[in-house]
């Protein structure tokens, strides 16, 4: 693999983007879907002139809803299936629908669907469902047996289940695929469903020249049907138990560091084989996104090891693992991968080097810039054409909200640098889009909120808490045409 080779798998016309997770789009449940309005705002993109619209991972999540603690590193998440898709398909009627909850009135929709579905007397579904089933059978499989377990076992992880199935005794797995059968179909299904409604929506995006831009943790969660199935991939022993698990050292986001708690990989075995398990990852995501982000991308140079137990990340320490090798091996398996690395957090010379022996796109974010450092990374007259410029991540707080907030910068170096002189937080954000806008960095990603000049209170994470997060989601009227058209003319001004 040469360094040239992401040149060729990743776009890098100058152009702009759009960060939204689907289920923040507008709609009459309590959080988006893949369905008529993940449509609508791929129309807004491409009539605004947007050409990439970017989005957090898509995986079914724990009930802490973050999508970075996935079940799986392949699934799709079912609450993201779109309901009205499958009643206009005639599989579903919900008028006779009547539970409160919302996560088991969707799921009791689909299992409606799933019944019509499976009765259905069409020789091409039940094609389309076995080529889907065959197809993806290297993680479908264990995944399907795994969420069957977890109905069984009333939501239980998989390290509290009765011993045969947690060490995945033959003979128990087996008697249970036929026990489960009903189940087992149910998840099959739902994820039939799910990539069949992706793949019509990447179609349609493509059609509209808007690429969509995917997320990877570089981790998986400690319950996942990974771990249960293949723990030989990582350091954890039969029973589920950990000696060190992953995290952060202190930084920008947190004084004591961020306790993650997934395990660590088992590089050793992992090389071994190939980096099988990370080839067949790969290329499911491949098949979802145009753009794939390595999340932490930094991990694959080291790791940061946290004795298990440890109330905060301070004692942990570095371990290097074998990246480059692992990415060596994907580019020469892959003809096309285009990656970008998540490169923010304690970056050191080995990383960068990791970074750029591939060719990889780093990120560059607004929000880090004005600290009155002028030998920052992130303010623009550092940035580099290969980088993508952000006003703001997940991660971070709306530039409004950063904006309203002195503490979180330097207010006099911020107006020193922009030439802003005791403007309204509104005209500061306008002043953060088009700084973005003119970076040489030859992809700009601007968060929904900026669009929409949201405050603090739009915020979709904060890093190191567990509770209300994921939730934010928009309304159609707050979409502001005036902000907009700034905007796209910033777009023109800046050939974007």
């Amino acid at each position: 693999m040469d360094a040239h080779s992401n040149y060729e798998a990743l776009n890098r016309q100058r152009r702009a983007g759009v960060l939204l997770h689907p289920t923040a789009l507008p709609g009459p449940l309590s959080s988006g879907d893949i369905g008529h309005q993940a449509y609508r705002f791929i129309e807004f993109l491409s009539s605004h002139g947007f050409k990439v619209w970017q989005m957090l991972p898509l995986g079914p999540t724990h009930e802490d809803k973050s999508p970075y603690q996935c079940l799986s590193s392949h699934a799709g998440s079912p609450l993201l299936i779109s309901l009205d898709w499958l009643e206009d398909k005639g599989w579903l009627d919900r008028k006779d629908i009547k539970i409160s909850g919302e996560e088991d009135y969707r799921l009791t929709c689909l299992r409606q669907a799933a019944d019509h579905f499976y009765h259905m007397d069409s020789s091409v579904w039940a094609d389309s469902i076995a080529n889907f089933e065959k197809q993806h059978s290297n993680w479908l499989d264990d995944y399907a047996l795994y969420m069957a377990f977890k109905n069984r076992y009333k939501n239980k992880p998989w390290y509290d289940w009765p011993s045969p199935v947690r060490h995945r005794d033959t003979a128990t797995l087996e008697k249970s695929r036929k026990e489960l059968r009903a189940s087992i179909k149910q998840t099959i299904f739902e994820q039939f469903i799910f990539f069949t409604q992706w793949h019509e929506i990447r179609d349609y995006a493509k059609q509209h020249e808007v690429e969509l831009f995917g997320d990877m943790p570089i981790f998986v969660a400690r319950d996942s049907a990974d771990v249960w199935a293949q723990r030989e991939n990582y350091l954890i022993d039969a029973d589920g138990e950990m000696e060190v698990i992953a995290g952060v050292p202190p930084d920008a986001f947190s004084d004591t560091g961020q306790l993650w708690g997934n395990p660590l990989y088992n590089w050793n075995y992992m090389q071994s084989t190939g980096f099988s398990w990370w080839k067949e990852r790969f290329d499911t995501q491949l098949k979802l996104f145009d753009i794939i982000r390595i999340d932490h991308f930094r991990g694959l140079q080291a790791c940061w090891s946290i004795p298990q137990g440890d109330e905060t990340a301070i004692n942990g320490n570095w371990e290097e693992v074998p990246g480059k090798e692992m990415l060596s091996e994907l580019f020469n398996n892959f003809h096309h991968l285009p990656l970008v690395a998540e490169d923010l957090g304690a970056i050191t010379d080995s990383v960068i080097e990791l970074k750029n022996s591939f060719n990889l796109p780093g990120m560059k974010v607004l929000q880090f810039a004005f600290d009155s450092n002028n030998n920052n990374p992130h303010l623009p007259h550092h940035h580099e054409v290969g980088d993508i410029v952000y006003t703001g991540t997940h991660d971070n707080n709306t530039t409004l909200g950063w904006m309203n907030d002195e503490s979180s910068y330097n207010k006099s170096h911020f107006n020193e640098y922009t030439g802003l002189t005791n403007e309204t937080a509104e005209q500061g954000v306008l002043t953060m889009i088009r700084i973005a806008m003119s970076s040489v960095s030859f992809l700009c990603i601007l968060p929904m909120q900026d669009l929409l000049m949201l405050g603090s209170s739009a915020r979709m994470n904060v890093p190191g808490t567990t509770e209300n997060n994921w939730d934010w989601r928009f309304e159609l009227q707050q979409i502001r045409p005036e902000i907009i058209k700034k905007v796209t003319h910033f777009m023109a001004l800046y050939e974007r």
